[in-house]
């Protein structure tokens, strides 16, 4: 409390004539969220005072009690003994003021050459940083979880679908590693996202710099960050690296919810592709047979909830004129829930996916309806030089008969296919047999069950590859 005007936060309140009003402190306070930047806050902290050192701004025996004295409460907070008060706002100056009541005016030396603005940018991109590395390790058990998968399902046929019509017959194999490769692309994002996460807000203070005699390029290189931030207006004010990161995590979601989609039709008795262990999904309090595939469903759902956070984040910052403004409080609350959200969703994935088994028989049965080798039948006629809108007539045709007579084209007789084009041989059901389509396509990026294995093995090296520059 200020001596002169009881009930003003201490911090702050020497200009002030009056308390804030006790609503007003609890609807402007941070700390029942913000503390979750404790520890990062305590980092930032140490490497600053190490930096006031070094430049002679502190002593050395002043630095020496800070860092003890912060090492004090960090052990308090880990032990869940530290008394958390919204009278002091937010996670920093609690921290402040309790490092006071430890070391006397000492504590008080701290925040020489920092504001509130440029330690609260600096903790979120610690605490970012940090979980961004969390998430990378997800995404790698989970890539590492469907590569093995796809080898052991190479071999696999299943309908290839397209308006969810059946289009031609793929390995299921193959359909894995195309999820796969949309994660591929969201780790690299990720990582792309962390080199401009990783850039030193402390020492932009306010908005404008300090006046004392600071090294930004020590407190980088103590806090591990790539720089610091090139300008101080810049560098207190914008939020664009958590809108970054809730952007990757849209898109991350998104295609979560397309696996998610997948799963949920495939264990469904209309499709009966796959079966998911009993532990990731649930039973029903009514119909005793149900198993629903609870895991993926919640993931779908949980997608539109971070597509919220991404608008709001969004929302929050496009009327901000520069500096820093007190709108960007609500920055925490959806960087926070995205985050928790993307691991968990991340978690269960990982968990689930190396677990789906394959009902074999009943993906080939399937592929076989639908007249998944039309294509075959017209490319084969290509190949002995019929025109291909020809072909097409021809094949739409054969399967006009098929139709009629409930008979797939491999299971028509040589006699029956060649009423509708006598340069149909004998030869025809290769291509017309679902190994025989899969087997064909047999080009880099093609189902061909040894061209899943060779990406497979491409995918490995490459996940290895990416997770070797982290």
């Amino acid at each position: 409390m200020s001596p002169s005007n009881p009930g003003t936060n201490s911090s702050w309140g020497g200009r002030f004539s009056e308390p804030t009003d006790a609503f007003v402190e609890r609807f402007t306070a941070s700390v029942d969220f913000d503390q979750r930047l404790a520890l990062h806050d305590i980092q930032g902290s140490i490497a600053h005072a190490t930096m006031l050192a070094r430049v002679d701004v502190l002593s050395d025996v002043e630095r020496d009690a800070i860092i003890e004295g912060l090492g004090e409460i960090r052990g308090e907070i880990e032990r869940g003994e530290f008394a958390w008060s919204i009278a002091l706002e937010d996670v920093h100056m609690n921290i402040e003021a309790r490092l006071t009541d430890k070391i006397g005016t000492t504590g008080k030396k701290l925040h020489t050459g920092r504001s509130r603005n440029d330690q609260v940018a600096t903790d979120i991109r610690l605490f970012l940083r940090d979980e961004i590395d969390d998430i990378a390790i997800e995404l790698v058990r989970l890539r590492e979880g469907l590569i093995t998968l796809a080898e052991r399902e190479a071999d696999t046929i299943m309908p290839g679908f397209t308006h969810l019509q059946t289009a031609q017959p793929v390995t299921f194999g193959h359909h894995l590693l195309a999820w796969q490769e949309m994660l591929a692309r969201d780790h690299e994002r990720l990582f792309d996202c962390r080199k401009r996460v990783n850039v030193l807000p402390l020492g932009a203070a306010a908005l404008a710099g300090t006046t004392y005699p600071i090294d930004r390029h020590v407190t980088a290189e103590l806090l591990g960050f790539e720089r610091p931030a090139e300008n101080s207006l810049d560098a207190v004010s914008d939020r664009d690296f958590a809108i970054e990161f809730t952007a990757f995590a849209s898109i991350l979601l998104m295609h979560l919810s397309r696996m998610s989609e997948e799963l949920v039709l495939w264990t469904s008795a209309q499709f009966d592709f796959i079966d998911l262990p009993d532990r990731f999904c649930t039973g029903s309090s009514i119909m005793p047979q149900k198993k629903n595939p609870d895991v993926p469903e919640l993931v779908r759902g949980k997608t539109g909830r971070v597509y919220g956070h991404l608008m709001s984040l969004l929302t929050l910052m496009k009327s901000q004129p520069l500096a820093y403004n007190k709108d960007n409080q609500e920055d925490k609350e959806p960087l926070f829930d995205t985050l928790e959200t993307v691991k968990g969703c991340l978690r269960a994935f990982a968990d689930m996916a190396p677990a789906i088994e394959s009902k074999k028989a009943r993906m080939a049965e399937a592929a076989r309806r639908g007249f998944s080798t039309a294509t075959d039948l017209a490319d084969y006629l290509v190949r002995r030089g019929v025109a291909f809108r020809d072909a097409h007539e021809i094949v739409g045709q054969s399967v006009a008969f098929g139709l009629r007579e409930n008979k797939d084209l491999s299971e028509m007789r040589l006699e029956e296919l060649q009423q509708f084009s006598e340069t149909i041989g004998a030869d025809v059901f290769e291509v017309l047999t679902l190994e025989g389509s899969v087997a064909a396509r047999n080009h880099i990026g093609g189902t061909a069950p040894d061209q899943v294995r060779a990406a497979a093995q491409r995918a490995r090296d490459a996940l290895a590859s990416l997770a070797g520059q982290a």
